[in-house]
C-alpha cells in the first residue's frame, strides 16, 4: 500500500534540509547532491513510484472493459410474517416491489416491522414463519443462492476494533471480491469507497473496542457500510445506517450509495426519522404501520400527493416523515374534515391498489368499503389469529411452545448453515487456502496488538511455576505425584482462560462474516495455527521456573512433552466451552473442570464406577504420564520401590506414550465439536 502515502510528484526529501544555511559553500554543495539524487530516482526509482500512485494503479488495471454488475430486482407478494410460538403477525400483507437502480427507505414507528421486513426478504429471518411469495428477478429462487453478491450492514457497529480502518476494508475485498479480479483493481475498489465515505483521514487508524478508544461512532458507522461496499454488491440491505450520525454525516453517506445505485445496486434500507434533505435522495418509500400493514409503498416524491388526497396535509415548516410518523403513532388527531383515522390508512392503502383486506381488518372497516373491493374471503381467515380468539393457555403448555420455539429457532439456524441453494452469482470467490492466508495475516496482526495481555499470560504461567515449584518438592517415595497434581490444575485453569479469547470476544464479527459466505473452516483452522505459538512456549514458560525449583529426577524434555499435549487438550476444551456457552458460564467451567476432573482421577481407593470414571478425565491421563517420565529415571535398588509405588497408582510403565496420544487426540476431537457447534450454532 506504499502508493497511499505518496500524494503527489515531488521529491520526499526536497525540503528535508529546512535550515537557512547563508554558507554558500556549504549550500551549492547541498544543492549539487540533491540534484545527483533527483537524477538517480528519475532513473531507477521514479518510474515505480508513478505506478504506485492512484493513477498508476489506473494505468496497472488490466481489464480495460467496463463491468457491469448483475441486476437483483425483488418482488414481494402477501409478505406475512409469523412469530413462531405466539402465532402473532409482525407483518401483514405486505406487497411490493423495490428495483435495481434505486434507493427504497423503510419508515415507520416503534414496532411497525421494519427490520423484521428487511430480514424476511433477505432470508435472515429466525424464529418466525414466512408466508406468501418472494420473487427474485422474476423467478421463485432462494434468495441465498445470490449471497456472494448480497450485503447486509447491520444496526449495530459489528468491525474488528482492534485493526485499522483500511485493514477491516482489505480484508474483506479480499475474500469476497472475485478471485479472478487483479490486485490493482482490488486497490481501486478500496480506494473508491474510502474516498466516497470519507476515511482518508482515519484509513490508518484503529476502530477501537470498549476498553480502547478508537474513532469516533460516525466513523465507526461509515466503516460498518464501507465493509459491504467494498465487496461491490448487486443488491444491499442496510439496517438504520444513518442513527447516531450528524446531518452532514448522513448526506456524506447518502451521496455514497447514490453512487452505487448509479451502477444499478439495489439498495434497501431502514431509516428513522430523517431529515427533510435526507429525505429527498431517497427514491421509493415504504412506509410502514403498527402490526406490520403498509400504509404507502411508492416513489418518495409523491407520498405527500398520497396522503393529500386522503386530506391529511403537511403543515409548513413540518419535515414530512416526521408528521407522518407521528400520526402513524396517534399522536396528532388527522382532521375531521378528512374522515380518515390512522387506523384506517393500512386498509386505505389496500383499497387504493386493489390488494386482498384480511378478513378482521375488512370487518372492522366495512362502512367505509366500497364494493369494488377486491377481499379474499378464502384465505384470509387462515392467516390471521385474532388475539382476542387466542386461547387460554396452561402454564405447561406455554413452557411446552417456548421449548418447540427455540428448537425451530436451532432448525433454521441449521438450515440457513447446510442448506446451501445452488449459487446463482456467478462469482467465483478466493478459495479455503487462500482465505486461511488471508486468515492468518490477520490473526496475527490482532495477537501482536495484543501483546501486552499475552505478556501478562506469561508472567502469571512463570509466578505460579516458581510458588509451585518451591512449595512442592518432587520426593522420591511418590514420583513428584503432589507436585504434578497440583501443576496439572494450575496449568489447566490458566491456559483454558486465556484461550477462551480466542473464540469468544469475536463471536460477533463471525457472524457476520460466515453469513456473507466467507470460509468458517479458514476462519477456525487460522487462529487454531496461531495460538499454535501459545501452546509451544507457555509449557517451557512454566517449566522455566516449576523444574528447577521441584528438580524432579526427569528430564526437561520429558516434562515439556506432557505439559505440551496437556496444553494442546485443555486449549480444545476452552474452543468448545467460548462457542457453546456465554462468556460468564465459560469462564466458571473453565475454573471448575480442572479441580473437579483432578479430584476425581486421584481417587485411588474409591468405587469401581469412580474409577471407570476417572478414566474419561484427562487429569489421570497427563499426571499417569509425568509420574511415569519420573519414576523410568530409578534404576537399582530404587526398581523395587517404583514398582511398588506404581502398582499402588494402578499405573503402567509401558503406557507414557499412549497417555500422550490420549491427550493429543482428546484436544483433536474437543477442536472437530468447537468447530461443528460454530457452524451450527451461530446466530442470524
Amino acid at each position: 500500500m506504499a502508493f497511499v502515502k505518496i500524494c503527489n510528484d515531488d521529491d520526499p526529501d526536497s525540503n528535508a534540509d529546512g535550515d537557512n544555511n547563508n554558507d554558500d559553500g556549504f549550500n551549492g554543495i547541498g544543492i549539487v547532491v540533491r540534484a545527483v539524487m533527483l537524477v538517480l530516482k528519475c532513473i531507477f526509482i521514479f518510474p515505480e513510484i508513478q505506478l504506485l500512485k492512484y493513477s498508476g494503479v489506473i494505468s496497472m488495471a488490466t481489464d480495460k472493459d467496463t463491468k457491469k454488475r448483475p441486476l437483483i430486482e425483488i418482488d414481494f407478494r402477501d409478505l406475512t410474517v409469523t412469530l413462531k410460538g405466539k402465532r402473532r403477525n409482525i407483518l401483514r400483507s405486505v406487497n411490493g416491489k423495490i428495483k435495481p437502480g434505486r434507493i427504497t427507505a423503510i419508515m415507520g414507528p416503534s414496532g411497525a416491522g421494519k427490520t423484521t421486513f428487511l430480514s424476511a426478504i433477505a432470508g435472515k429471518a429466525v424464529g418466525c414463519t414466512v408466508n406468501g411469495t418472494i420473487l427474485i428477478n422474476g423467478k421463485s429462487v432462494s434468495i441465498h443462492s445470490y449471497r456472494k453478491i448480497i450485503g447486509f450492514v447491520p444496526q449495530d457497529d459489528i468491525v474488528h476494533g482492534n485493526l485499522t480502518v483500511e485493514e477491516n476494508l482489505w480484508f474483506s475485498a479480499r475474500c469476497r471480491l472475485s478471485a479472478d479480479l487483479p490486485k490493482p483493481d482490488k486497490v481501486l475498489v478500496v480506494e473508491r469507497v474510502i474516498d466516497s465515505l470519507g476515511l482518508q483521514t482515519i484509513r490508518g487508524s484503529v476502530v477501537g473496542t470498549v476498553e480502547k478508544r478508537g474513532i469516533s461512532g460516525g466513523q465507526r458507522k461509515r466503516v460498518n457500510v464501507g465493509i459491504e461496499l467494498v465487496m461491490e454488491p448487486s443488491l444491499l440491505f442496510l439496517d438504520e445506517p444513518t442513527s447516531g450520525l450528524d446531518s452532514s454525516s448522513s448526506q456524506l453517506l447518502l451521496r455514497s450509495l447514490r453512487r452505487e445505485a448509479l451502477e444499478g445496486v439495489n439498495i434497501c434500507m431502514v431509516v428513522h426519522q430523517p431529515s427533510y434533505a435526507l429525505f429527498q435522495m431517497f427514491d421509493d418509500l415504504i412506509l410502514l404501520a403498527k402490526g406490520g400493514l403498509t400504509v404507502y409503498h411508492g416513489p418518495a416524491k409523491k407520498v405527500e400527493e398520497y396522503f393529500t388526497s386522503l386530506g391529511i396535509n403537511v403543515p409548513d415548516r413540518v419535515n414530512p416523515p416526521d408528521y407522518f410518523i407521528d400520526i402513524l403513532e396517534g399522536m396528532i388527531k388527522t382532521s375531521s374534515s378528512s374522515g380518515v383515522s390512522y387506523a384506517e390508512l393500512p386498509v386505505r392503502w389496500m383499497m387504493h391498489n386493489g390488494y386482498p383486506i384480511p378478513h378482521d381488518m375488512r370487518i372492522n372497516t366495512e362502512e367505509s368499503l366500497t364494493p369494488t373491493v377486491n377481499i379474499d374471503n378464502e384465505n384470509a381467515d387462515d392467516r390471521v389469529f385474532s388475539d382476542s380468539a387466542a386461547e387460554e393457555k396452561s402454564f405447561a403448555g406455554e413452557v411446552w411452545q417456548d421449548v418447540k420455539a427455540n428448537v425451530e429457532k436451532k432448525r433454521d439456524r441449521i438450515r440457513h448453515n447446510f442448506l446451501r441453494p445452488t449459487d446463482l452469482s456467478y462469482r467465483r470467490t478466493p478459495n479455503v487456502f487462500l482465505q486461511y492466508k488471508y486468515f492468518l495475516g490477520r490473526v496475527g496482526k490482532q495477537r501482536m496488538r495484543e501483546a501486552k495481555t499475552q505478556a501478562m499470560d506469561y508472567l502469571i504461567l512463570l509466578i505460579a511455576g516458581a510458588c509451585l515449584g518451591s512449595l512442592t518438592k518432587a520426593s522420591d517415595q511418590n514420583f513428584g505425584y503432589g507436585a504434578y497434581t497440583y501443576t496439572i490444575i494450575a496449568v489447566s485453569l490458566l491456559c483454558k482462560i486465556a484461550a477462551l479469547r480466542s473464540f469468544s470476544l469475536d463471536k460477533l464479527q463471525y457472524w457476520r462474516e460466515s453469513a456473507s459466505g466467507i470460509s468458517s473452516l479458514a476462519h477456525f483452522v487460522s487462529k487454531d495455527t496461531v495460538d499454535l505459538f501459545n501452546i509451544i512456549i507457555k509449557p517451557v514458560v512454566y517449566l522455566s521456573m516449576f523444574y528447577f525449583f521441584s528438580n524432579p529426577k526427569s528430564s526437561f524434555a520429558y516434562n515439556y512433552a506432557v505439559l505440551l499435549c496437556l496444553v494442546y487438550c485443555v486449549t480444545g476444551i476452552a474452543y468448545a466451552l467460548a462457542i457453546f456457552l456465554d462468556p460468564g458460564p465459560s469462564q466458571l467451567f473453565s475454573v471448575l473442570l480442572p479441580v473437579v476432573l483432578t479430584l476425581v482421577s486421584t481417587q485411588n481407593h474409591t468405587s469401581s464406577f469412580v474409577k471407570d470414571l476417572s478414566n474419561f478425565c484427562y487429569p489421570k491421563w497427563a499426571l499417569e504420564a509425568f509420574v511415569i517420565g519420573n519414576s523410568e529415571r530409578y534404576y537399582g535398588v530404587w526398581l523395587l520401590t517404583r514398582c511398588g509405588a506404581l502398582l499402588r497408582f494402578g499405573y503402567n510403565v509401558h503406557n507414557w506414550a499412549l497417555r500422550l496420544s490420549f491427550l493429543l487426540l482428546t484436544g483433536l476431537a474437543f477442536r472437530a465439536v468447537a468447530f461443528i457447534g460454530m457452524v451450527t450454532l451461530q446466530k442470524k
